[in-house]
């Protein structure tokens, strides 16, 4: 059974303290002030995050031809056997809810149909094709710029409340006192220091793209809530499973390209001009996205020369314009008209599955501490996020969690099974015992763990990225922020890394070449216990496995 409150801990909150402002810490600030007085920290300006550069846009079932029930057995079956279907069912059918309240802050998804239809059901809404869901639900706005429309709407919505901002400021620490959360230690510019005192503590800081050498993710994405909820006493979960996007522009700073280009008719191309994706799974360039990144790159290593391409000129050069404008703009600035010539792209790390293990309603493990978003494990997306489920998890799981602030709080905590003991925060500056001590340099940790820790993993390379790991120190008294990242990078790499080796099967974004494959062709665990091998929570339900899935079997 899910993890579940018990009647017995009752907290009276006052004052919450939101860290994070994105999508889920802006949601959280938003339905915590309803009740509460609310801090709302971020470590740039506030609207800076991940969640901006979201393109394709959010997944939720609207219409009349779309249901609850089929984007459960989407996300389930994307998921490959590792979500918690407790979890899917809590995003999927609480999903729309999110999307009518967010509609009624001002949010203008783009629209099919001119006007309100008047049935209230989103059939007048725009629905686009993205890989792995088995209709068009994906709702976007001002074409591909959902993810900045719905952090401008939200940031307005947080403005007009009475919601302080705090910008600027690092996340160095969360303090505890008697086994709770009191507040937070922050950092200004200039290496300063002060606590700010909280009944609770929601962190909504995003994920680790930064961790990897290529990557979508803007610079600011070094894990730092993750980092400083395992030294709080948080258990992590999940840290194997990071996301590789497949298409990524081939270019310094690796642009993303969105799944959705893919949904309306773009395909991919090896060198002689061949869409190779057909050979490897039925669903071709819309499979799951583990596969697409892993086709492309075993694609690229055939070719080490020529890059693989992304062909849209199919879609036709209006439509490319009318529905893509920011990627039509981003091509052009690095010399490529995509409405008339094939794009390169390859996969980079796009967004980190695992972080701080939570319950439904966003609670971690150390009483007073909650997170939503990236920075969160709820399970929903198991070992591989089906396309545009994050900004849904994100409002959704946002609002239960700034709710449920005033709950009762659980005796006990999530199970540590599945966690992976992070060094505490004291020996971060200390190498290994007898391994000569250098200090951290982010580059070559990246690039490690590119080459080590990426898309294809087998033990030589973990155990190599492991020992180099341990043989770095961080800053011993950080005071810029980039040194604070970098010890927090330093910190998730060596956990990531562990949790790698530890699964020593392939599931999902998780691959091992040197696992042993099953009788179906797949590479997954070889022990066959995957539904049960360290687990955190249940998730073994029958429906969890995608072989069980009406869609799957049919």
């Amino acid at each position: 059974m899910p993890w579940s409150p018990s009647p017995s801990v009752v907290l009276e909150m006052g004052h919450v303290i939101v860290v994070g402002s994105g999508v889920a810490g802006l949601t959280a600030a938003l339905t915590a002030t309803a009740h509460h007085r609310v801090t709302l920290v971020t470590k740039q300006r506030i609207g800076d995050s991940n969640s901006w550069f979201a393109q394709g846009g959010v997944a939720v079932a609207l219409g009349h031809d779309d249901s609850a029930a089929a984007h459960i057995a989407d996300t389930l079956a994307a998921g490959d056997g590792w979500c918690h279907s407790a979890a899917v069912e809590v995003l999927c059918r609480e999903g729309a809810d999110s999307i009518r309240r967010l509609i009624e802050l001002g949010m203008p998804f783009d629209r099919a149909i001119e006007g309100d239809t008047g049935s209230g059901a989103g059939d007048d809404l725009a629905r686009a094709q993205e890989g792995a869901h088995s209709r068009p639900r994906i709702l976007h706005a001002s074409g591909d710029a959902t993810g900045r429309v719905m952090v401008q709407t939200l940031v307005a919505a947080v403005r007009a409340r009475n919601i302080e901002l705090v910008e600027e400021r690092f996340l160095v620490d969360i303090e505890i006192e008697n086994g709770r959360t009191r507040g937070v230690r922050l950092a200004v510019p200039d290496g300063s220091e002060h606590s700010v005192e909280g009944d609770a503590v929601i962190i909504a800081t995003g994920g680790a793209g930064m961790l990897f050498e290529h990557t979508t993710n803007p610079s600011g994405a070094t894990g730092d809530g993750i980092a400083a909820a395992a030294r709080a006493g948080a258990v992590l979960a999940d840290l194997e499973f990071m996301q590789f996007h497949p298409t990524a522009l081939a270019v310094p700073g690796t642009p993303l390209i969105s799944e959705a280009v893919r949904g309306e008719g773009a395909v991919l191309l090896d060198r002689a001009g061949r869409r190779f994706m057909m050979e490897v799974h039925p669903d071709a360039e819309l499979a799951p996205r583990d596969v697409v990144a892993r086709a492309i790159a075993e694609c690229q290593r055939r070719q080490p020369d020529v890059p693989v391409m992304l062909d849209a000129t199919s879609i036709g050069a209006d439509r490319l314009v009318e529905r893509f404008p920011g990627l039509t703009a981003a091509c052009a600035r690095h010399g490529f008209d995509w409405t008339s010539e094939p794009v390169p792209v390859t996969p980079a790390a796009h967004y980190l599955m695992g972080g701080i293990h939570t319950d439904l309603d966003g609670r971690s493990s150390v009483q007073g501490l909650f997170a939503v978003g990236e920075a969160a494990c709820t399970g929903v997306h198991g070992a591989n996020r089906l396309a545009s489920n994050s900004l849904l998890e994100a409002l959704v799981f946002a609002r239960r969690a700034a709710t449920a602030v005033d709950a009762p709080w659980p005796h006990g905590s999530p199970s540590s099974a599945n966690a992976t003991p992070l060094p505490p925060h004291d020996s971060l500056g200390d190498a290994a015992a007898g391994v000569a001590a250098t200090p951290v340099d982010r580059l070559a940790l990246r690039r490690a763990m590119w080459e080590l820790v990426g898309l294809h993993r087998n033990a030589v390379g973990l155990e190599s990225a492991a020992e180099l790991f341990s043989a770095w120190t961080a800053p011993p008294a950080p005071s810029s922020f980039a040194e604070r990242e970098d010890a927090n990078l330093l910190q998730l790499a060596r956990a990531m890394t562990a949790a790698a080796m530890a699964r020593k099967g392939s599931l999902g974004a998780h691959f091992r070449t040197d696992a042993s494959a099953t009788a179906d062709g797949s590479r997954h665990d070889p022990s066959g216990s995957r539904q049960e091998e360290r687990r955190s929570r249940p998730r073994n339900d029958p429906q969890d496995h995608p072989r069980d899935n009406p869609r799957e079997a049919a």
